[in-house]
């Protein structure tokens, strides 16, 4: 049946030990005249090498761009660096372990795997932690879009303040939107489709790290009032002393440790990772592996320069959400409206990617036997896009809730799941347990579980405290 194809599994679930080891690299030839047979499934993948990189990339990159900036202002250039070096390694090697698991047992769907490892309980805990995680990053797109959007309306119509027409009230306009732009899209049947968006979100991006680039060089340190405006307004209350405009290469103050889960998850899009695989043309784990690491260094060059060109701008001056900085320097910039309006589309374009492994999820909790249906389909997206419009008009802390959530879920995907999963599934006879790949996963599962008790402890100090330290999510 079709949706089993596509999802990887056969009617046992899959291939048991090695078996599943038929999924390689290709390495013997094929006789002539003699079709190769499709490992996996029997659903043969259609989309190419670089419109998986621009899938992929377009779900690493994340709202939590914007307060790279002000992440490296707390640790210094080069301990940035070390940490964002490490987060990218770090989730290169999460990947290849989701890769080398799903090729063992030959499964493409992250919940599939999960129902191997641990059976039913393994099969749900994988398909609500991939739900709950990604409708907080659709909740937490959408809710750039309901914010900014109608003040980049308001802006280019040169209006001072909101004078209350539809037209800039954000809850009316995020309707229009996801009916509009998103709906569409998410409607896809095969998440291949969407490459063309997301490498036009891609170029959006690119314009906004150019402009960032653009501005160091326009933008004087300390800020001067030449206008008599609002120009200054970024220095406000900010000591500055005669090193204020010289970069630190090392720094710690109180907000240093919170810098840290904004680098961890900065990288996380393993949701998407098995349904690209899936559907990636002449798939092998050499080659999917291949699309993340193409897909990681782009977007670590990307975030590195941004935060590099966004820091030497403003400094310390530099605020957790780097656009809003900008606009404290001038409200109407045109090039920096135009910036804005490009990263609203690159948000908008991202939701129905995420989208893609919730419809999924849900599919295999609830219809794992079914072949494909449009009407199951569209009423499972229609409803998840519903779900979310609700959150952000109705939840006014949607920020803080979804913040503790991801706190849990983003750990648990990038670190934990994977890790525990590759425990589980590699045959002992292949790699004993105390074998060094399986202490390397263990560890890596235990720093998951680490950076899920330090995150915690940063949102919990900050309800405590009354004050918001953390720069940016995913």
């Amino acid at each position: 049946m079709e949706l089993q194809k596509m999802n990887g599994h056969s009617k046992d679930n899959g291939f048991d030990g090695l078996d599943g080891l038929a999924e390689h690299d290709d390495f013997l030839p094929h006789k002539a005249g003699v079709k190769k047979e499709n490992h996996f499934t029997d659903f043969e993948g259609k989309t190419s090498f670089g419109m998986s990189i621009f899938n992929l990339s377009n779900a690493i990159m994340g709202s939590g761009i914007l307060g790279l900036a002000f992440a490296m202002s707390n640790t210094g250039i080069i301990l940035f660096l070390m940490l964002l070096v490490s987060i990218a390694l770090l989730s290169a090697y999460s990947i290849h372990l989701l890769l080398k698991s799903a090729g063992v047992v030959g499964i493409r769907a992250y919940e599939q795997l999960g129902n191997r490892a641990f059976g039913t309980p393994g099969k749900i805990l994988a398909g609500c932690i991939i739900s709950v995680h990604n409708i907080g990053a659709m909740s937490s797109y959408l809710f750039i879009v309901k914010s900014e959007l109608p003040l980049v309306i308001q802006a280019f119509l040169s209006k001072y303040e909101n004078t209350g027409e539809w037209f800039l009230n954000g809850n009316y306009l995020i309707i229009i939107v996801s009916v509009a732009i998103i709906l569409p899209l998410a409607l896809m049947k095969q998440l291949g489709y969407l490459g063309y968006t997301s490498g036009f979100s891609l170029c959006c991006m690119v314009f906004f790290v150019i402009s960032v680039i653009f501005k160091k060089f326009n933008i004087p340190c300390p800020l001067v009032d030449e206008h008599h405006n609002n120009f200054t307004s970024v220095n406000k209350h900010m000591n500055v002393t005669d090193d204020f405009c010289e970069p630190k290469m090392f720094t710690t103050n109180s907000q240093t440790a919170y810098t840290i889960p904004i680098l961890a998850f900065a990288f996380v899009c393993h949701p998407e990772v098995l349904p690209i695989y899936t559907e990636l043309r002449d798939a092998t784990k050499r080659r999917m592996q291949n699309v993340a690491n193409v897909s990681i260094l782009a977007m670590f060059v990307m975030y590195l320069i941004t935060a590099l060109f966004g820091y030497l701008t403003f400094f310390g001056a530099v605020e957790s959400e780097l656009l809003h900085t900008y606009s404290q320097v001038d409200a109407l910039d045109g090039l920096m409206l135009c910036v804005r309006l490009a990263v609203l589309v690159a948000v908008t374009l991202t939701v129905p990617v995420v989208l893609f492994p919730i419809r999924r999820a849900l599919l295999q909790m609830f219809f794992p036997d079914k072949p494909f249906n449009w009407p199951v389909h569209i009423g499972i997206t229609f409803c998840l896009l519903f779900v979310v419009n609700l959150l952000v008009i109705f939840v006014p802390s949607i920020r803080d809730i979804f913040g503790l959530i991801g706190a849990t879920t983003a750990p648990c995907l990038i670190f934990i799941l994977p890790a525990i999963f590759y425990i589980r599934i590699i045959p002992e006879d292949q790699e004993p347990l105390k074998s060094r790949p399986k202490i390397q996963a263990a560890c890596f599962a235990a720093l998951g579980v680490v950076f899920m008790v330090m995150s915690l402890s940063f949102i919990i100090i900050d309800w405590v405290t009354g004050v918001s330290r953390s720069g940016g999510g995913h």
